[in-house]
């Protein structure tokens, strides 16, 4: 299953308030290989490696259905999906 078959931003949805005063939340829809649920996460309940490859850059998150930790790998529109979306972002180095 391709990346952007189980990761797809949805877009915004408007915060209570003032619109220019607040940035827009950003929702994004995921899916557990363990337990086969959809479900939408806030960019809060999203994380983003970033590896010196492809192998070694991915996104992870806790299915809220079932407790799993699903870790997935994050090609080029998936990571910038993500941080576009304010995903916290962690870089991995090597040495």
């Amino acid at each position: 299953m391709d990346d952007l078959d189980t990761l797809d931003s949805l877009g915004t949805v408007s915060r209570l308030g003032d619109p220019a005063a607040t940035p827009p939340e950003v929702i994004f829809r995921a899916s557990c290989p363990e337990c086969r649920t959809s479900f939408e996460l806030s960019a809060d309940a999203l994380r983003l490696a970033i590896g010196g490859s492809h192998r070694t850059t991915f996104y992870s998150f806790t299915c809220p259905d079932c407790g799993s930790s699903v870790r997935k790998p994050a090609g080029d529109r998936i990571v910038e999906l993500l941080t576009d979306g304010g995903v916290r972002t962690m870089r991995l180095h090597t040495g």
